[in-house]
Parts: structure tokens; sequence; C-alpha cells
């Protein structure tokens, strides 16, 4: 119960830490890096809290969304 609070707290703060590096820089791009990051974590969080192949799968997924999205961020369109 504790590991899926702190994964919804961890998640919450990733919102506001997304926010304020888009509030801050006025890109999309680094925010979106840090709130998948935080994504990560708190989808680790509560893979720990209730290991399950569901929470593995859900783990797994959200792992393979930072990557897409990391890669497609490292692309940049020709000018």
């Amino acid at each position: 119960m504790l590991l899926a609070q702190t994964a919804v707290v961890v998640t919450a703060l990733g919102l506001v830490s997304a926010v304020c590096v888009a509030v801050r820089m006025r890109r999309v791009q680094p925010a979106v890096a840090v709130l998948t990051d935080f994504l990560v974590a708190a989808g680790l969080i509560h893979l720990a809290g209730h290991p399950s192949w569901t929470s593995l799968a859900a783990a797994a997924a959200v792992i393979g969304v930072r990557l897409l999205v990391s890669s497609s961020l490292r692309i940049r369109p020709r000018r």
C-alpha cells in the first residue's frame, strides 16, 4: 500500500516538474523527457510493491514509451 501511494506521489511530482520545465524553458521536449523519467520511476516503484505479470507489462510499456519518446526527441528536423 505504501509503495502504491509513493508511485502516485512520484507521478504527481513528475507532472509538476514537467510543467515547471516547460514554463521555464518554453520548450516541450525537455518537459516530456522529465515526465517520462518520473513515469518510469513510478512504474518501477509500483512493480516493487505488486510484483505481477500485469505490473511487469505496465512497467515495460512505460519504459518502451520512454525509449520511443527519447529517440524521437533526439531526431532534429531538417531546416
